[in-house]
């Protein structure tokens, strides 16, 4: 009998054991691919800067050699593009965190998800025991 306790025990615990490592090396693998997410969003957006500004040095190029100055209408132009590319930046740059947020949330819930399990197969192993006729209740120290 106390073979087949110890064997039920065993099998629960280890069972127990690998959700919960599971779910933390889930939890883990999804908060280094938002960490390289983040690292590859700031690559974009460097790009993204290094393209504008080439982009603006051509325009300044040109405006010049046409002899245009940098007042009026060509100016008001340049800082409405600015305006717009700034928002559009905004809405990028928030558009990726929450991407990395999500997968920051999808990490959390996997661990979650995975003490659930374990403890699912924790009382399962007990209920186990207990249909075996065997006492699974603490006992107090003296008895």
């Amino acid at each position: 009998m106390w073979v087949v306790v110890a064997t039920i025990a065993a099998s629960t615990a280890v069972s127990t054991y690998g959700q919960i490592e599971a779910g933390k090396a889930q939890q883990e693998s999804l908060e280094r691919q938002a960490e390289e997410e983040k690292i590859a969003a700031e690559g974009r957006e460097l790009e993204r800067k290094q393209e504008l500004n080439r982009v603006l040095a051509a325009n300044a190029v040109s405006a010049s050699m046409s002899g245009i100055t940098g007042e009026g209408t060509p100016a008001s132009i340049a800082l409405e593009s600015a305006k717009q590319i700034g928002s559009s930046e905004g809405m990028i740059n928030l558009s990726e965190k929450l991407k990395r947020a999500q997968l920051r949330r999808q990490g959390a819930m996997a661990r979650s998800t995975a003490n659930v399990n374990a403890t699912s197969t924790l009382l399962k192993g007990i209920s186990s025991m207990a249909s075996l006729g065997i006492d699974t209740t603490p006992k107090e120290q003296g008895e």
